[in-house]
């Protein structure tokens, strides 16, 4: 099982964190065996935050070893296609071939939400139909010169995209939320629906909020449908995208975690959306937690911190204290 840190670029906007603070944590990743990504949020004008591409390029450039990606890309349907494949490829060389592309469709209501698609002039209902286009023009860029292509949101011709990525095919995984219902929480990485685009599109897979039994049913959905179209899905990844608080006052971690995220949210989290999404208290019981989410399939873990105090602290005590026991 592999293990990586999502680092937190709203944080900076929240005063929870300074820049040169990120980049020590990417820094404090590259130095540990025991973990080998580094990820980071994205959004534009909603959850507003540190752009993500700009901050992976910082991380690739004091990096040489771990993969880099957002968790996950909810700027990608907002963004024109064309500039972000040069962006992406671009990203792409200067890692060394070390992206992992987590396209999303982005998610929100409310006035933030609204006045963000106002301004962009791009519907929700939109936001999924361009997201799957834009992967297909990715990829069209990265593997062809001089190819036209006519679609319902992007079409040209007589492009050529330099420099293509390094990695050939350059890696799209795809996000999907768990499924939530009007009575609460339910035991899901997505819909059906989703689930089912992933193993037809994507070559990876990135969830959250779902127990160990849920991931596992997502996981056998997504693999069954991959290989119903004649997919070969033995090299298929996954993360979970999820938070982390180790201590030995299990209650204090939890009310630690909860004023961390209902700040870096800008929420109200009751104690069933914190559990779905969190790992925490002892040693002993995190250890117990990973080791189930492993045997349910997950490849991956990147854990976000989620202490009012310290991170480093607690990185020294997911790295020391648990991980090495995980499996």
């Amino acid at each position: 099982m592999n293990f990586g840190i999502t680092l937190s670029n709203r944080g900076v906007l929240v005063g929870l964190c300074a820049p040169r603070d990120l980049l020590a944590l990417a820094d404090a990743v590259e130095a540990c065996p025991l973990m080998d990504s580094v990820w980071c949020g994205d959004a534009l004008f909603v959850n507003r935050r540190l752009d993500a591409l700009t901050l992976l390029a910082a991380v690739a450039g004091r990096t040489e070893r771990v993969l880099i990606g957002p968790a996950c890309m909810g700027s990608f349907a907002l963004r024109n296609p064309l500039v972000f494949a040069y962006e992406w490829a671009s990203l792409d060389v200067l890692s060394g071939g070390r992206t992992r592309l987590v396209a999303c469709a982005g998610g929100g209501a409310g006035p933030l939400w609204e006045a963000e698609s106002a301004a962009l002039a791009i519907a929700p209902d939109e936001r999924r139909k361009r997201m799957i286009e834009s992967i297909h023009v990715l990829r069209h860029l990265w593997s062809k010169d001089d190819a036209p292509i006519q679609g319902r949101f992007t079409t040209f011709s007589n492009v050529t995209l330099e420099p293509k990525p390094v990695q050939s095919p350059c890696p799209i995984w795809l996000a999907t939320n768990a499924e939530r219902l009007a009575r609460g929480q339910a035991d899901s990485g997505g819909s059906e629906l989703a689930l089912t685009r992933v193993g037809r599109l994507a070559d990876g897979w990135m969830t959250h909020s779902v127990s160990p039994d849920g991931f596992r049913r997502s996981w056998d959905f997504i693999l069954a449908a991959g290989r119903a179209e004649g997919r070969d899905m033995s090299g298929f990844d996954n993360v979970l995208y999820h938070h982390v608080n180790v201590n030995d006052d299990k209650d204090a971690a939890l009310a630690d975690s909860k004023t961390f995220l209902d700040l870096y949210y800008s929420a109200d989290y009751g104690k069933e959306r914190l559990e779905a999404w969190l790992t925490y208290g002892p040693a002993r019981d995190c250890i117990a937690q990973l080791k189930r989410f492993h045997a349910s399939g997950c490849r991956r873990i990147t854990f976000r911190i989620s202490t009012m105090g310290d991170p480093m602290v607690q990185f020294r005590r997911l790295v020391e204290d648990v991980l090495p026991y995980v499996g």
